[in-house]
Formats: C-alpha cells, structure tokens, sequence
C-alpha cells in the first residue's frame, strides 16, 4: 500500500492532455491508494463552487467516483485554487486541509504545504497573498456574479504563461528561500516536508540548527508529463507519466 501526492495539474479546458492522465491515475495507479493528497493549483483557475461549466463537473465527478472507493483524499488550497471551498469537498468526498498542515506518514510526522509560502524573495507575490486570502476579500471575490468571474478567470489564463513550462527565471524567483524552508521545520518540529509550487521536482537534505538532517520533497507540475510522489513505509519515490495524446479515449 502506499499514499500519493499530487500538485501543479493546473487542470483547464485547454490542456485535455492533462485532464487525460489526472483521470486515468484517478482510475490506476491511485486506486489501491493508503491516501491520496493533493497539494494546491489543481486547477489552473478554480472560480467557486457554483461553476457550471461542463469541465468543472467533469473533474469532480472523477474525484467522487475515486473517494468512493474508500480512498481518503485530502486538498490543500494553491495560488491558482485557493477559492475552492466546503461545496467542493461535498460533492467530491475530498478532505479540505489547512496550509501547511502536519500528518502522520507511516511513522514520520510531515509537513505538507502547497510551497508558495516558502518563496519568501518573491515580496510582491506574498503582499498580495496577504490580502487576497483574507476572509472579507474572498466573500466579495465570490459575490461578483459567476459570469463576471468566469471572464476574469478567462482573462488570467490568457495573460498568464501557466499552460507552458516557466522560464529559469521565473522559476528562480518562486524558488523557496533556505533560511525559510529551515524556520518551517523549525516552527512545525519535522524533519521532511513535501509541497509543490516551484515546478522543480527533487528531493532536497537540509541542516537543522540542532544538527539534525531533514528531508524536502518537491513535486513537479504536469506540464509536459504527470508527477507523481509514492511513499510506502518503506520507500519515496518521484514517478514520472508521459501525457496521452488528445483524444487518447473517451472521458
């Protein structure tokens, strides 16, 4: 048995690549999961719980036929995500997880998170996750009417480089800050966490100030292939998919 984590789908009409291979791991590899953990931007724009749209409908039918199954499914909210809400996690069977949030991973207390809050270099970005997570903002971003946020989710699409892979650059400036990744493990009492965000799938060993080693583990996006992490009591192990072509099969 083992426990998945997934992060960075950024899931969109556009990309049905994408959307293929989210749904067959769903249907394969994931079926005889422990648990499986999604850790933020599963989609690239998630505008509420009320979106009609058949894509919307369609992701959540696939995540309610696999916690079905009996699959525990948790999701910790990303950037590109971050209004999904209780309406969501009704209609999907999926568990709604603070950022960052501690679990029990076969004996290793974890720390999971979705990674933007690591990337401290990047001031002009957490100023503005400051505020747009703020409670009163939300409520008014949710009370614009759904057309209204459909264009505006359209719009950020449009302007946005989410559906290619990110330049060196911007990767650069995401990246999470080291003195900011050793105070979470400090602040959380771990020695491994697991997140996404950066695009930059490895594992990475850190010193701690008591001497101790600790363990980071970072997911890919799915830009140009699925991403995957498989732990088992025993083993860690980053797994790459290859994207089917579109119209691989009928969803």
């Amino acid at each position: 048995m083992a426990t998945w984590f997934i992060s960075d789908l950024h899931l969109s009409p556009s990309r049905p690549d994408i959307a293929h291979l989210f749904f067959d791991f769903l249907r394969d590899s994931a079926r005889g999961a422990d648990r499986l953990f999604i850790l933020g931007d599963l989609f690239d724009a998630w505008i509420g719980d009320d979106d009609t749209s058949v894509f919307a409908a369609q992701v959540q039918q696939e995540l309610r036929h696999f916690t079905d199954h009996g699959i525990p499914t948790y999701f910790i909210a990303g950037n590109r995500d971050f209004l999904v809400g209780n309406t969501f996690a009704e209609a999907t069977g999926v568990e709604l997880l603070d950022d960052p949030t501690v679990i029990d991973l076969y004996g290793t207390p974890t720390l999971l998170l979705h990674g933007d809050l690591l990337c401290s270099d990047d001031h002009n970005y957490q100023r503005f996750r400051h505020w747009i997570r703020k409670p009163w903002l939300t409520r008014v971003l949710l009370s614009l009417p759904l057309t209204l946020r459909m264009k505006i989710a359209t719009k950020l699409r449009q302007s946005s480089k989410t559906q290619q892979p990110l330049s060196e650059a911007e990767l650069e400036i995401m990246d999470a800050n080291p003195t900011t990744i050793v105070d979470y493990f400090n602040t959380y009492n771990v020695q491994q966490m697991i997140h996404g965000h950066t695009h930059r799938p490895a594992t990475h060993e850190h010193e701690l100030a008591s001497g101790q080693h600790a363990t980071r583990i970072v997911l890919g996006d799915w830009y140009t292939q699925g991403s995957m992490l498989k732990v088992t009591a025993h083993s860690c192990e980053l797994t790459q998919q290859p994207l089917p072509e579109v119209g691989h099969y009928e969803t």
